[in-house]
């Protein structure tokens, strides 16, 4: 029986962005509405809405009934290509927009708040909450706390600042990728990413590693990889033999992703037919680049706002860290070969079973 249609598969048949077609069949805005139309009769003949009844475009009933009002604080600072054209930070920002208009609540946006004076100007009495998005300065922080407000992070922690926070759930999902490639038999990894930019990045090495360990592989990671990312890959590649390649490098995003097998290709690798490269978030359709994660990055932004009203009204509770999972998406055409002095490692790994 022909499984539920996926977003990706309208998207590959309409030649547009999978961004494109959920913006179109949630009656979002950022699609023009010829493009709607065309997107939503190819979704229709496809058989997407008998396999998604209720994705139709309808916002799901509030089921709240407290009255909201006044404004919440978004501080969401332009560093590190965090910003709202970003096709990862973009949405989170849009969900927690959409959400807090769905409240009935105002929005206040900070992107380059860089001194204390900043936070002076404002006037906490009017101000519900605090909503971060991203990587913020502990300074900052410190300067939020004495504000006094609630405060709700995405995609954030500091050890200065203990608050309510809401990440996907990192460690189980990267663990999720690894026991997949295990079981497909590869034994040779390298992970890719500046693990000091952003605790998502660090969780995702520690699943990473851990999940090898709890399986017998060893892991022996180039560290320059771990703080450099890919330019560090691009100057550690003429010091590695054909016989040194990893068969996957695992990145800590799709961005670090597609600058990997940039590298690979300047150096005449084929990708992905030597070298695999699996990437986190969805944030980049280009092909071989053959797994990824999918976040549902409006989503952290809702439950951002979400957790901060619940915050509000229960401010004595202990700090809570909200995990949402996310999909893992493999792309079967383009996995990497696997070599043959792995072929027993493979018939042997793929009996594991994991609690």
């Amino acid at each position: 029986m022909r499984g539920k249609v996926t977003l990706q598969e309208i998207a590959d048949a309409a030649g547009v962005s999978k961004f494109a077609v959920s913006r179109a069949l949630s009656g979002k805005p950022g699609v023009s509405d010829e493009t709607r139309a065309v997107l939503v009769k190819l979704a229709a003949q496809m058989g997407y809405f008998r396999s998604h009844p209720k994705m139709t475009g309808v916002e799901p009933r509030d089921t709240d009934p407290r009255e909201w009002s006044g404004t919440v604080l978004v501080l969401f600072p332009n560093i590190r290509y965090q910003n709202r054209e970003s096709r990862y930070w973009g949405p989170v920002f849009e969900g927690i927009s959409e959400r807090l208009n769905r409240k009935g609540m105002d929005m206040i946006t900070l992107t380059e708040p860089s001194t204390e004076d900043t936070f002076s100007l404002l006037n906490p009495e009017a101000i519900k909450g605090i909503i971060t998005v991203g990587t913020i300065s502990t300074s900052l922080l410190l300067n939020i706390y004495r504000m006094g407000i609630p405060v709700v992070m995405v995609d954030h922690w500091d050890s200065a600042f203990l608050s309510d926070t809401v990440f996907t759930d990192n460690r189980t999902c990267m663990s999720e990728l690894m026991k997949d490639l295990l079981c497909r038999g590869y034994t040779r990894f390298q992970f890719v990413g500046h693990i000091d930019d952003a605790h998502s990045f660090y969780e995702r090495w520690e699943a990473c590693r851990s999940t090898l360990e709890m399986s017998g592989v060893e892991l022996r990671q180039n560290k320059a990889l771990l703080h450099g990312g890919a330019q560090a890959l691009a100057e550690e590649m003429d010091k590695l033999s054909e016989d040194e390649l990893p068969e996957v490098f695992v990145c800590a995003n799709d961005v670090t992703a597609a600058q990997v097998v940039d590298v690979l290709k300047e150096k005449g690798i084929d990708v992905p037919r030597r070298c695999g490269v699996t990437g986190f978030d969805d944030t980049n359709e280009q092909m071989p680049i053959y797994a990824t994660v999918r976040v549902d990055k409006e989503l952290l932004g809702m439950r951002a706002v979400d957790q901060l009203l619940w915050r509000i009204t229960n401010p004595d509770s202990p700090v809570e860290k909200k995990l949402l999972h996310a999909e893992l998406f493999v792309r079967e055409v383009h996995a990497p070969r696997i070599s043959r002095e792995n072929d027993d490692r493979e018939r042997s790994i793929s009996t594991i079973t994991y609690s």
